[in-house]
């Protein structure tokens, strides 16, 4: 019998960032599919401002190369060419603004954003791990030549993504009362009384 399908708030509650990861990893068919899904996320003007480069095999240790080659040799070079080793698969996230009068880069970026985490949801779900993993080499020249990106495009980092080599245990909802409150008059916001936040 199959398991239960887990809802919507079950993957977000349980999702968690999985540092250790091995293979498998899913298919290039599998991403492109958990991808359809995760692209009804908000769009203003379904710009679809976003692609993704998927990295596998010799290709990942190419661009811990490509970062590593400012750096002289030694143990942090080679700690930054094993990085993009520490998944069998990496998706690529590339920021692809378009120019639009209607809808400002910001909006862009925020839905795809959106994109990534509802991507990061359906993998969870279908029994993947991932993290999002961003820092220097997101920033870097020499990577992003080597992931081949346009004029106007940047790396938002990746996906790294596989098998969870060690399920981290769930943990309670944070209590968020004080991030919440009510428009009580123009310019004056009333914080939540417990009973009004549901568990």
């Amino acid at each position: 019998m199959n398991a239960p399908t887990p809802t919507v708030r079950d993957a977000i509650r349980l999702r968690r960032s999985a540092t250790r990861l091995t293979g498998p990893a899913p298919t290039d068919a599998d991403v492109v599919s958990l991808l359809a899904a995760a692209a009804n996320g908000p769009d203003h003007g379904l710009l679809r401002p976003w692609r993704f480069i998927l990295v596998r095999g010799d290709r990942r240790a190419d661009l811990g190369r490509a970062h590593a080659g400012g750096l002289p040799p030694g143990a942090a070079r080679d700690r930054e060419v094993g990085k993009p080793l520490r998944a069998p698969l990496l998706i690529s996230i590339v920021f692809a603004p378009r120019v639009n009068p209607k809808v400002p880069e910001w909006e862009q970026l925020a839905a795809t954003s959106a994109v990534v985490h509802n991507l990061g949801l359906l993998l969870h779900s279908a029994g993947w791990g991932s993290i999002w993993r961003t820092g220097p080499a997101s920033r870097c020249p020499r990577v992003a030549a080597a992931l081949g990106l346009r004029p106007g495009e940047r790396s938002l980092g990746w996906l790294y993504v596989g098998t969870v080599e060690r399920v981290p245990p769930p943990r309670s909802g944070p209590d968020l009362r004080d991030r919440v409150s009510t428009l009580s008059a123009p310019g004056a916001a009333t914080p939540l009384a417990p009973a009004a936040v549901l568990s």
